[in-house]
């Protein structure tokens, strides 16, 4: 079963990466919480690896930190949250916000999530309620994402939100009400939370 690894960067997009081990190209899927912490491509970097056993395939899911992986084996262990949907939590909600949220009871933020419904989200705040201690999010890292050009920044957030199961033309006028209201440059993950309030919105 692999834990960790560490090799070079060889591609990352926001859903996944690619990492070259000794020569061996592993697809390591990872939450959007750990692809704003990426280095640049063909550097160095480490990931705590789930291994996810499937009949006709087996998954890696990659994470910066030990409480993004605690959280996500926590999540994936629900009846009816698989791995995906556990990745779209953590893309969505930070461990911080979800610790709050399952301690609240609050059903209505853990809903959110892209493809967790009201249903989905009572039970991941009963059956979390009694393990969020697991989680201490004093110890998760908040990467620090660099500013970049408007446009540059919009692709990537439009390629992160249609990777959680939006539609693009949806995602793009999203992203144009955004920059009508908030003609400030911000950063790629505050763009990409407020384009998903706006998207909730409808």
């Amino acid at each position: 079963m692999i834990a960790a690894l560490t090799g070079r960067l060889a591609a990352k997009a926001p859903s996944h990466i690619t990492l070259e081990v000794q020569g061996v190209g592993y697809e390591v899927l990872i939450p959007l919480s750990t692809f704003y912490a990426l280095p640049d491509l063909d550097e160095s970097t480490s990931l705590r690896i789930h291994t996810h056993l499937r009949e006709d395939a087996i998954q890696l899911f990659g994470f910066l930190t030990l409480v993004e992986k605690d959280a996500f084996v926590l999540l994936n262990g629900i009846s009816g949250i698989g791995p995906k949907l556990a990745l779209s939590v953590l893309s969505t909600l930070s461990i911080p916000d979800l610790v709050s949220a399952v301690t609240a009871g609050d059903v209505d933020k853990l809903a959110s999530v892209p493809g967790i419904g009201k249903k989905s989200a009572g039970r991941i705040a009963l059956e979390l309620k009694d393990k969020v201690e697991q989680l201490h999010p004093a110890t998760a890292r908040t990467p620090e994402t660099p500013t970049a050009h408007t446009d540059r920044l919009q692709d990537d957030a439009l390629s992160a939100l249609v990777n959680l199961g939006y539609r693009a033309a949806d995602v793009r006028e999203a992203l144009r009400r955004l920059s009508r209201s908030s003609p400030e440059p911000i950063l790629l993950q505050d763009m990409i939370k407020e384009a998903l309030k706006d998207l909730a919105r409808g």
